[in-house]
């Protein structure tokens, strides 16, 4: 099957936070995420995962700083735009209309002092001024009957609505404007596996529906095997290793990979067992 063309290209990425010294977080991360595929970023807490994503969406605020490398958004347009030379309004516009962002911690995001329709209404309001407030009423609704809450939520605020809906809520406003690529920075977390398990499938279903791009960021990599088309391992702030899923479960390259992989239990195996994979199983200690 042919590869599809890059909605992103990332390349030599580098990301510092000034302290006494510069801090690396993203060293030199080289990636490319294509049209419709959800591409996995796994890696544990700390690893610069979070960085990445802010530094892609040109998010990175001091003491932070991108000290180099280059991001190149492939509009379905035929138009090349580098992402870290805009500012300003073309900026603003950039992150809503071609690339959106889930990130964790829904009831952060979310404002907790306005009822949720009004939150996707200024999305509206500000990227669409021609739109009249039923017809914002009328898209928000169809949004939320897309990720599954009840449209009479549009009314409650966000400490009103379960974890599950918040994210979800979160997951609406970031389709509002039908971006090409979305990014969710652990999308699933706080929240318990059975919630977790109707997030991941809405999303999953979304992606083929609507045929958006995905980058979905989280240090669960049992979850990325199941829903991702490609995985990249992240480690000390650079991409060890990057492959199809197949490949990264049974011809593993990187002994961090081998490591994440040994790292959840078998559910049929014998107690203290590891999941065996590419048909090997060495003495290293799993993490």
């Amino acid at each position: 099957m042919t590869a599809k063309e890059p909605v992103l290209t990332v390349d030599s990425l580098s990301v510092h936070y000034a302290t006494d010294r510069a801090v690396p977080a993203v060293e030199e991360v080289s990636l490319q995420i294509r049209r419709g595929e959800i591409l996995g970023l796994a890696g544990e807490s700390g690893c610069g995962k979070s960085t990445l994503a802010l530094g892609i969406n040109h998010l990175i605020r001091p003491p932070g700083y991108v000290s180099g490398g280059r991001v190149t958004f492939h509009d379905d347009s035929g138009e090349d735009i580098d992402v870290l030379g805009l500012s300003g309004r073309v900026l603003r516009t950039y992150r809503w209309n071609k690339v959106s962002t889930v990130f964790q911690g829904a009831m952060n995001s979310l404002n907790p002092v306005i009822p949720v329709f009004a939150q996707i209404s200024d999305v509206l309001k500000t990227h669409r001024p021609g739109m009249s407030r039923a017809q914002r009423r009328d898209r928000a609704q169809e949004l939320f009957e897309l990720v599954g809450v009840p449209p009479s939520r549009l009314r409650s605020y966000a400490h009103e609505l379960s974890g599950g809906m918040r994210q979800r809520v979160m997951i609406a406003m970031a389709l509002a404007l039908t971006p090409q690529l979305i990014i969710m920075d652990e999308p699933t977390t706080a929240l318990d596996v059975v919630v977790q398990r109707g997030i991941v499938r809405e999303v999953s279903r979304l992606q083929r529906e609507l045929d958006f791009a995905v980058l979905f960021i989280t240090h669960d990599l049992p979850l990325l095997l199941e829903i991702s088309d490609r995985i990249a391992i992240m480690r000390d702030g650079k991409i060890v290793e990057m492959a199809g899923v197949e490949d990264i479960y049974f011809a593993t390259r990187h002994p961090y990979t081998r490591q994440l992989l040994r790292s959840f239990p078998s559910l049929t195996g014998a107690r203290g067992d590891f999941i065996r994979h590419g048909g090997e199983l060495d003495e290293e200690t799993a993490v």
